[in-house]
């Protein structure tokens, strides 16, 4: 039987943790910063969890 090869773009941006949930970057975070207010800049500096059929999604494509 053939490997299951990882999907390599979704692994540089998810990571899995130790009790197995899918941690992601939030969007919005990468430039126009001054026109966001702080508490909407804070949110978006922290990671999120993916839930739901995504998670299981994600999983499968990582191969675990």
């Amino acid at each position: 039987m053939p490997k299951q090869k990882t999907h390599k773009g979704l692994s540089k941006r998810v990571k899995i943790t130790g009790g197995g949930k899918v941690r992601r970057q939030r969007c919005c975070g990468s430039h126009l910063m001054s026109s966001k207010n702080a508490k909407r800049r804070r949110r978006i500096g922290s990671t999120a969890i993916v839930n739901g059929l995504s998670a299981k999604t994600t999983k499968g494509l990582l191969g675990k």
